[in-house]
């Protein structure tokens, strides 16, 4: 009886024993994650440093600053050859990208944008509409006439950027590089665009809505793809004594079906002189904007100043009044390839950026020009 009232207690010793430990390794972790949080706590009471975060992709961190592939996403950059390298923008930066570039080219924010998947993109427009006609109830039925067909199918152009950074620079932790990248992405496809939208030749580029070609005919004559333009009344200059009737001239000659979310577009230059037309009675055409956000209008419509519109001149198209969501087509593939080549131009990293984008006119009735003509 002894002895097994010994070994009992022996057990229960070892089992304190064993209590004891966890519990142990128990306080052990609990101080560790208090210290971890002290630590985390001490760090979001300093003043946060500009352009620091606390995590960042691999593709930063691995391929932008350091130059190494393992682990980043390979995608083709040309359609030509499947093996040929590149690396797929962050969908981060590309989402900056599509923002910044809304709010510095005003036609990409005002006309139809649409995604493809390839560098070819097709539109059919109808035109002339389904003819009908009145008989009696034992008439024949002729042949009515049917509607046209008409493709659009807008040039396509490679938009590049290359901007470049020191490697002291991308080394320095303090340096946002998906930021940087974003602006100057930015900021250069923006103006490219831009100009491309309005005046483009259509070679290697989107066809701009000035360079369509424009006559003077009326929508029922004027053939397809053609723009209407409404004179002036003197070359390089309003018509003398009255020139805001040319101004509603422009909008009577857009057909009421498009006049609903049809804006003014002109560059700044334009918009001051404009800006001073007054009525008989006193008031400005011109009115700015009541609430923050909002733009100003003229005549009721919205204007939007695109500086890559022509200043008035002899012959001049230096306004446009029209739908263009209607009117106008951008085409562009979604992902934005970038290249990072640290070789080239030592000490300097560029980041070859290119990204595939179209544009066309696609309804040549929804869209008006004003002709700096008499």
């Amino acid at each position: 009886m002894l002895e097994v009232k010994t070994d009992a207690l022996e057990a229960s010793f070892e089992a304190l024993e064993r209590e004891e430990d966890a519990l142990g390794e128990l306080r052990e972790e609990l101080a560790q994650l208090k210290a971890r949080l002290d630590a985390q706590t001490v760090a979001a009471a300093r003043p946060a440093l500009s352009g620091v975060k606390s995590e960042a992709s691999p593709f930063v961190e691995k391929y932008l600053r350091k130059g190494l592939e393992a682990g980043v996403e390979l995608k083709a950059v040309t359609g030509v050859s499947d093996t040929a390298g590149g690396y797929a923008v962050p969908e981060e930066i590309d989402a900056t990208i599509d923002r910044l570039l809304t709010s510095v080219s005003p036609i990409r924010a005002i006309a139809n944008v649409v995604k493809v998947g390839s560098a070819g993109y097709r539109k059919l427009v109808t035109s002339g509409g389904t003819a009908s006609g009145w008989v009696s109830e034992v008439a024949a039925r002729p042949e009515t006439q049917t509607p046209t067909f008409n493709e659009i199918a807008p040039p396509f152009g490679e938009l590049y950027a290359n901007p470049a950074a020191s490697q002291a620079m991308l080394d320095d932790a303090a340096f946002d590089v998906e930021a940087w990248l974003a602006n100057e992405i930015a900021t250069e496809f923006a103006r490219a665009e831009g100009a491309a939208f309005v005046s483009g030749s259509g070679a290697n580029q989107p066809k701009g809505f000035l360079s369509q070609g424009a006559t003077a005919q009326s929508d029922a004559s004027r053939a397809f793809g053609t723009l209407q333009f409404v004179p002036s009344g003197a070359a390089g200059a309003f018509l003398a004594g009255t020139p805001q009737d040319r101004l509603i001239d422009l909008v009577q000659a857009l057909r009421p079906p498009y006049r609903q979310g049809a804006v003014f577009v002109m560059n700044s230059a334009t918009a001051s002189v404009i800006r001073k037309f007054k009525t008989a009675d006193g008031a400005f055409l011109w009115q700015p904007g009541l609430v923050s956000g909002q733009p100003d209008t003229l005549l009721g419509y919205p204007l939007v100043e695109a500086e890559d519109m022509p200043d008035i001149a002899a012959d001049s198209l230096s306004i446009a009044f029209g739908n263009f969501k209607a009117g106008y087509l951008i085409a562009e593939r979604t992902e934005t390839q970038i290249l990072r080549d640290p070789y080239t131009h030592k000490p300097f990293v560029h980041f070859y950026a290119t990204k595939r984008i179209g544009g066309q006119v696609s309804n040549s009735e929804a869209i008006k020009l004003m002709k700096f003509t008499a």
